[in-house]
């Protein structure tokens, strides 16, 4: 039997929390029988979670019985991950123990070090902080969850289920993770490349930024043809350094914001107005209706029209 440790953190959220042992302990093969073991486990003996309070069974020394060890997210008011916490997630990942994040537990992950040098992803509005805080870390945000196989992260809220459902599959096969998927109401084809859907909100930029002009410039000058050197320049900047700062201080480079910004707004056309394809692509800044559909859906996972279909709203 495959034993999967579930590490409950002080203010770990409730729903990161609940997806694993649920998904996990619901498996069942072909002949009914369960394939995981599910520990709880934690630093302390009570974890507080908000409006609740976890009485954990098992300590930091039950990762060592551990196949796969899940770190949930945890909300914002946690504090960083006690030194005993980052030792037991190391030692595990130096004996070949898979990790796997939910959402924000990517931040645990990074702070032991296990995330250095690997592509990660999180929840699309944390993206950013991690990135700035762990520059060593490739993240991406436009992805539900990341496979490296020994190490995996996964985005926010249903993009857990995704990532459960992929291990399932990987230790099981896709009959037992099908299963697994109907008894969670979700579809096992959604694959880890797929966008998370809300590409349409702008990573922040710190407030007085030397960025800040150049990117307001980029957002009213979208339908425009934007080239680095342009960007560079409004910026007083080299190509070189400006592309360093902006990596240092939005976690992406600058043609990969102009493409984001770019499908931002092109979401926000499809989900407000009846402007056909064509006319969206054109003020979006894509050279063709063509052109913009393979990026679209590259970036989001959907094609425009199902994007619309998905998301339209009541626009007059």
């Amino acid at each position: 039997m495959h034993t999967v440790a579930v590490l409950a953190l002080d203010h770990v959220v409730a729903a990161d929390l609940a997806t694993p042992i649920e998904v996990f302990g619901r498996a069942r093969l072909a002949d009914g029988r369960s394939p995981y073991r599910i520990l709880v486990c934690a630093a302390t003996p009570q974890v507080a979670g908000g409006a609740f309070t976890l009485i954990a069974p098992h300590g930091l020394a039950a990762l060592r019985e551990a196949d796969t060890i899940v770190v949930p997210g945890c909300s914002e008011q946690a504090g960083p991950p006690a030194p005993e916490v980052l030792d037991a997630l190391r030692a595990a990942a130096a004996a070949g123990t898979r990790i796997a994040s939910i959402c924000a537990g990517a931040f645990t992950l990074a702070a032991a070090g296990l995330l250095d040098g690997l592509s990660a992803t999180t929840h699309w509005a944390a993206a950013h902080r991690l990135a700035q805080r762990f520059p060593l870390v490739d993240v991406r945000p436009d992805v539900l969850y990341v496979d490296n196989g020994q190490i995996l992260t996964s985005a926010g809220a249903a993009a857990g289920l995704d990532l459960c459902l992929h291990i399932i599959r990987r230790d099981f096969g896709s009959a037992v993770a099908a299963d697994s998927a109907r008894l969670s109401v979700m579809p096992l084809e959604r694959e880890g490349g797929q966008a998370q859907f809300i590409v349409h909100a702008q990573p922040p930029v710190p407030q007085g930024s030397l960025l800040e002009p150049v990117l307001s410039w980029i957002e009213e000058n979208l339908a425009q043809e934007v080239t680095l050197a342009e960007m560079a320049l409004r910026s007083g900047m080299s190509e070189r350094t400006f592309s360093r700062r902006f990596r240092e201080q939005t976690g992406t480079t600058p043609l990969q914001w102009l493409l984001r910004a770019r499908v931002r707004r092109a979401q926000f056309l499809l989900e407000n107005t009846d402007h056909g394809v064509e006319r969206v692509a054109a003020q979006a800044g894509f050279g063709s209706a063509t052109a913009f559909r393979e990026r679209f859906k590259r970036v989001v996972g959907v094609t425009p029209q199902s994007y619309r279909s998905s998301f339209r709203t009541n626009a007059s």
